[in-house]
């Protein structure tokens, strides 16, 4: 990614970030994500609280882990950049068009569209929120079904925006795929502040008042969805609650940076993570291929997703290149 950054002149930052133990309850965790850091050749190191509040002065923490190869990006640059690529070589990138239907031949797959049908010799699905629901119309089935969880941010004041100097992030919880609500400097400067993981009620639920009845009922109803309920439904609430509350936002904020009040903050904008929920209520957290004759359908592609997307790009042609 930074090689890409750097011909293709988007401009990046490695500014590194820290992940913050707010009590002795945290340590091992943070001890083993250390040990799993090291393992996967990360530059990162362990460090005691007045090495952190050289890093970040308002940040709370009994202890860190400095990550200091970690850097910021606009990805939207990034994929403007990318799109312009593909168009120069005679391809397309096609927006505003739904898929109907595929049919597998033994020769190539045809796609039937809104936008007319499209020829090849193979289908790569990368369609993230969708990309289940695609993988069935290419395989017959998936392994998994996308379970949309909204998440919710908002920025710093630019007057309170010294509060964070890079990256704080809380240590993760084991149980769950999702990164806690963290503090994030952007490439622009602004500080994001977020997620939470609420359940959306449509698969493109941006705002609280997108509701999909065909959409919640296919997650009421999926298996894997409602043993995650039933396993985890005290977290669910919570995040609810966070999404229904800025107090409550404000006070997962605080756990990192205690000085944060709810007047720092501004409202942001909201995505939506494509997370996938196997049938036995278990929340995937590693990437998820599902193959045909003529399809790699990814069905999971967790944080960092966008950061790992040209080494997930170069494991999809290793995948495709064993069928030329």
């Amino acid at each position: 990614m930074e090689e890409f950054c750097e011909r293709e002149g988007v401009p990046y930052e490695i500014c590194g970030k820290v992940i913050v133990a707010v009590n002795e309850s945290e340590l091992d965790a943070l001890n083993t994500l250390y040990e799993r850091g090291k393992a996967n050749g990360v530059r990162c190191q362990l460090i005691d609280r007045a090495r952190l509040l050289e890093l970040e002065p308002h940040a709370a923490g009994l202890a860190a882990l400095h990550v200091s190869e970690t850097g910021i990006v606009d990805y939207a640059q990034v994929c403007e950049r990318l799109a312009a690529r593909v168009n120069e070589h005679g391809n397309r990138v096609l927006t505003g068009a739904r898929l109907i239907k595929l049919t597998e031949t033994s020769n190539d797959v045809t796609a039937k569209t809104t936008a007319g049908d499209f020829s090849a010799s193979f289908v790569v699905n990368c369609a993230g929120l969708q990309s289940d629901r695609v993988a069935a119309l290419a395989a017959g089935y998936a392994p998994a079904k996308i379970v949309p969880f909204r998440g919710e941010y908002f920025k710093l004041k630019p007057e309170a925006a010294y509060l964070c100097k890079n990256l704080i992030y809380p240590v993760p919880d084991p149980r769950f795929p999702f990164l806690g609500v963290h503090l994030t400097r952007t490439i622009s400067g602004a500080v994001e502040c977020g997620p939470n993981a609420a359940l959306a009620l449509a698969r493109e639920g941006y705002r609280k008042t997108n509701i999909s009845m065909s959409d919640l009922a296919e997650t009421l109803i999926y298996p894997g969805f409602r043993r995650l309920a039933a396993r985890h439904w005290r977290t669910g609430v919570g995040e609810m609650w966070r999404s229904l509350s800025k107090a409550a936002f404000v006070k997962a904020l605080r756990r990192l940076v205690p000085r944060i009040t709810a007047s720092d903050l501004l409202p942001a904008p909201t995505g939506i993570r494509a997370q996938a929920v196997a049938r036995d209520g278990s929340l995937l957290d590693d990437f998820c291929f599902h193959e045909s004759g003529r399809s790699v359908n990814v069905i999971n592609a967790p944080s960092p997703a966008a950061t790992a997307s040209f080494a997930v790009a170069g494991l999809i042609v290793e995948k495709l290149a064993q069928r030329f």
